[in-house]
Formats: C-alpha cells, structure tokens, sequence
C-alpha cells in the first residue's frame, strides 16, 4: 500500500463516528515520542530532507531553484569531505605520535570549531608531556589550548585536576585519572572515538544511494495531517479537508453542554483569557476588584490577584502564559508575573496621563507583546512600551469613552471601538486616525480581528454584531438574535475560521455560523448577563463570563441529541 494510502487508512481506522473523547495520557505519551522519533541534526536526515526538497521542486517546475538548492548543498558536502579527510589524518598523527602533524590538522577551517574533538586531542597532548616529566611544554599547551576549551570538559571538575597534574609525581595521584594506564593505551582510546565520528559522518552518505518515492513530500505532510485529526479531541463521520499546513489541524466544535462552572468572585465577572496557548488555565476579572486564575479541568482558585481598588474590565495573558495585564475602574492598568501562581506579583502600575482620569476599559498586546494598548473612558487610546516602562504614543480622535483597542496582525494599526458608534484605525507610527467606520446605530461594545488578519468583528448596543472585510473595509454579515442594549459592554470574538460567539443580556451565550449568519447554537446556564465569551482550541472548550458572579466553561457532549461537528 502507498504512503497515501496508509494515511488514509490510518484516518479511517481511528475515527469514531460522532463521538468525544480525550487522549489524556496516550495523546502526552505520543506528544514526547515524537521528539526522538529521529535526529534532526544527523548528517543523513538533513540529505534526506534536501532531496525530498529538491524532488518536490522539481515537479512543480522550479528546476532553477533545484539547481541552486543542489549548488548550495554541494559546497557543504565538500567541506564535510575535508572534515572527514582531516579527521582520517588526525587519527593517523595520534596512533604515531605526531603532535607537530596534529597540531597542524587541528587548526584547519574544518577542525578549528569542532571544540569536543580539540580538548580531546590537546588533553592527550597534555597528559603525554606531564607523562615525560616536560612541565614547562605542558603549561604552555594547558594554557594555550586547554584554557579556552574548559567547558568541554568531560567530567565536573577534570579541568581543575589536569592543573593539579603540574604538582604531582605520577598522572594517578590526579582523582580525574586514577585510572589512566600508559599512553599507548589512552592513544587508542582516543583513536577509537575519532573511527566513531568518522563512521557516523560517512553512515549519513548511505542513504544517497536509496531509491527516492514519487511524491515523498506530499505523502508525508498527509500522514502527518492523519496523525493530528486521530489524536484530536474531537472527530466526525465525513474525513475533514485540512484548509492550512501552516498550523495543526483542529476541528471546529460547537459546545452543547456545560462542562465546568467556576464560583468565588463576589462580584460579577466583566472578562475571560485563557493563559497560555494550551489554556490549562483560564483568568477572570471581576466588580470585586480582583482577577481570579482557575484550573479548567478541576475548576479550582489557583490564585487570586489583588491590587485595583476598582472593577476589573478587561485582562489579556501573553502567548507564554507567564504575564497578564488587567485594566480596571481605578485609573490603572497592572501588569502581573503569574509564572509561579503560588507567588503572583504586580511588576508594574501604569497610570493614566497627569490631567486625565477614569476607567481604562481594554488592554491588549501588540503582536509582538512588547507594548500595551490600553483605552478607556478619556476617550484615548495609549501605547506603552514594556521595555522602558511609559507611554510612547497617544491617539486622539474619538469624541466617547473607548470601550475595546486592539493591533492588526501585522502590529501596524490599532483599531477601536467607541460610545461614539465609530470604530476607528489608527496608525501606530504618526498616531494619525486613517479610517472611520460608521455603520453600527448604537455604542460599538467590542472589536475583534480574525486570526487570517482578514476580517474584523464588531459589537453594538444595536443588538446586532457586524463582520468587516479589513482589506475593503466592506460590511460583510450581521448577527442577530441576542440582546444588547444596556449599559453593558456585551464583547464577540471568533471560534475558528467558521463561528462567531458573543455574550447577551439574555443570560445565554450564542453561537453564529459565520457565513449563513444562522444561530447554531444557545448556551443556557447562567443567571445573569453573559459579557463575555472566549474559546480555546487546543482544549475544544468555550469560556464565559457572566453577572451572576460566575465563570462557565462549554463543551461538545457527544451523548446529546444535538450532538454536531461544525465542518
């Protein structure tokens, strides 16, 4: 059977129909196997991988850029020849004791880095004159040589005896070499290990000989797809078409049931943000002046981040997962280290310009995450760099309170949404407004831009969400359904490249299909307005954030009636 259809076949034999599962401890097993499955940096994988390259390349017509590909790799093979030619000659030097001949080998172009190979042979050169009792030879090579290759040392603490060696009577009375036994002895030691490294240099070269499949690249890249949807979470009936190579495959689910609910907050709670990619973690701020850190799994309190002396409305967790950033009624915005969730601490408190006040309603990080983006009621929109800790840049424009500042993609524009009912681009560099948008008939409560960089997705107190195409700033679609007319910041935000979600007064959360516009899905649980909703897709779950003071968390039961895939 070919390589594509044992990818095939492997797809078809571990997927269930319609059901949920998780991998757990097979899915982490798999996870730390693949890293030693080969060696990325042995000489006959990486031939391997220019000609799988150079194959590909030349059927699809680049026979210009194969040609280089080949140039290229051909000057490195040349240089490998001589490093093996040089390590064939080293060898010969030691066996015979010619240390002038290796000591001109070793400062070639093509030994002169190989730091292992170089304290070994200097080593030997040493212990052999500390053997014929030349003391004043030896001190020059130890600190000409073995000096400035001390951190390839072999065992701790082997360098700090071969200086002891220059006092002692024999080579034994040094603990590093009690089992030193003559220099023929150690001569082919060392012999031995350079006939290694040859052997594995020229090992590498086998594999030039091997037949090379049609379309090895193609069929690859589609056992590697299979393995990402059988270890996913969640699968289908119908074989999905994988839409990107440039990240892993994950499904897009639509959540039916609650999974977890997460009570503490004496406050309603204002935001979500998962911490980290993985979202092991999933942060909350809340009207009690606190932002709480849980377990997604056991729905634990894992800490509670004191400091606002007012309402949280808004937090953001960096890509790492190690720093999040909240905005809050009481001027500020803080920026906490959350490596150690035992001991959060508060690295820094920006406070809103001398002369302006009020609450800062969204943070944000750019691309980068070298700078914050925060805005709020003054109606500003302020930059603040991580590094030297101010504010580097100010936009002025909007005539409301700023409810939600967020970067582009690219990190070249921010664009707002305002009380105002415009949503706004701003030019990072000049700080220049160079677009307005007004459609929306109500405040603009949230912006949110796709993970493409395509698209855009706004929310009003029209009870209505809107897509924008960003490249023609065109209306695209409206979401409609859900209520959102008080004085509420009631956000929307995407669920992969075919869902939006968003929260309502209601007290439901709801999930559009992006291009029919239709509801897919109502989330019934909460006691209070829903304000915000966030999913994750490493975990398959959605979070939300509610005014009946708790944190709620969905998922895709398979046991339900409802149970569906969203292809």
């Amino acid at each position: 059977m070919s390589a594509d259809g044992n990818a095939a076949k492997l797809t078809r034999m571990h997927r269930p129909q319609r059901v949920h599962y998780h991998q757990g401890e097979r899915s982490r097993l798999c996870t730390s196997a693949t890293a030693e499955l080969f060696d990325e940096n042995s000489p006959r994988i990486r031939r391997d991988i220019i000609r799988i390259i150079a194959q590909y390349l030349d059927s699809q017509g680049y026979t210009s850029t194969k040609v280089t590909l080949y140039d290229e790799a051909n000057v490195k093979q040349q240089r490998e020849n001589n490093f093996i030619s040089d390590v064939v000659r080293l060898r010969a030097a030691i066996l015979d004791g010619e240390w002038a001949e290796a000591d001109r080998i070793c400062s070639s172009a093509y030994l002169k880095d190989k730091k292992h190979i170089l304290y070994k042979v200097y080593k030997q050169q040493y212990l052999e004159l500390i053997e014929d009792n030349e003391s004043q030879k030896a001190f020059a090579t130890l600190n000409k040589h073995l000096k400035p290759l001390e951190s390839q040392q072999s065992l701790q603490g082997e360098f700090r005896d071969l200086c002891y060696l220059l006092t002692t009577k024999s080579i034994q009375d040094a603990p590093a070499f009690r089992n030193w036994d003559g220099v023929a002895s150690s001569r082919e030691k060392l012999a031995e290990y350079l006939q290694n490294i040859l052997e594995f240099e020229i090992v590498g070269r086998e594999s030039e000989d091997q037949h090379l499949r049609p379309n090895r690249l193609v069929a690859l890249l589609r056992q590697a797809v299979a393995y990402q949807i059988e270890s996913c979470q969640y699968h289908s009936e119908a074989i999905p078409l994988v839409p990107t190579l440039l990240s892993d495959y994950a499904p897009v689910v639509v959540p039916n049931a609650e999974k977890r609910s997460f009570a503490g907050h004496l406050g309603n709670v204002k935001c979500t943000a998962y911490v980290g990619r993985h979202g092991r973690y999933v942060a909350s701020g809340s009207s009690d002046n606190t932002v709480r850190i849980w377990d997604t799994e056991t729905a634990e309190c894992a800490a509670v981040l004191r400091g606002h002396t007012s309402r949280i409305w808004d937090i953001c967790v960096d890509s790492a997962g190690s720093t999040l950033i909240s905005a809050s009624g009481d001027s500020t915005v803080k920026i906490w280290d959350i490596r150690d969730l035992n001991k959060p601490q508060c690295t820094a408190t920006v406070t809103a310009a001398e002369g302006s006040s009020g609450d800062v309603y969204s943070v944000s990080l750019n691309p980068l995450e070298s700078h914050v983006i925060m805005a709020g009621y003054d109606r500003t929109i302020r930059l603040y760099d991580r590094v030297t800790g101010r504010v580097v840049q100010t936009f002025h424009g909007h005539e409301l309170s700023v409810a939600q500042a967020v970067p582009n993609p690219l990190g070249n524009l921010i664009i707002s949404g305002s009380k105002d009912q415009t949503i706004r681009f701003w030019d990072i560099m000049s700080g220049t407004c160079v677009k307005s948008l007004r459609s929306h008939l109500g405040e603009v409560t949230s912006v949110a831009t796709s993970d493409s960089g395509m698209l855009l997705l706004s929310s009003s107190k029209d009870n209505s969400n809107r897509l924008w195409d960003l490249r023609s700033l065109k209306r695209l679609r409206r979401y409609k359904g859900h209520q959102n007319t008080s004085k509420n910041f009631i956000r929307s935000s995407f669920v992969g490249d075919s869902l939006v979600v968003g929260g309502s007064e209601d007290g439901m959360v709801y999930i559009w299909d992006r291009e029919s516009t239709k509801i897919v899905q109502r989330l019934v649980g909460h006691r209070g307005i829903v304000y915000d909703a966030r999913w994750n897709p490493k975990q398959g779950i959605l979070c939300s954030a509610s005014d009946d003071w708790t944190l709620k968390t969905w998922w895709f039961d398979s046991s339900r009636p409802d149970a569906i895939l969203h292809q």
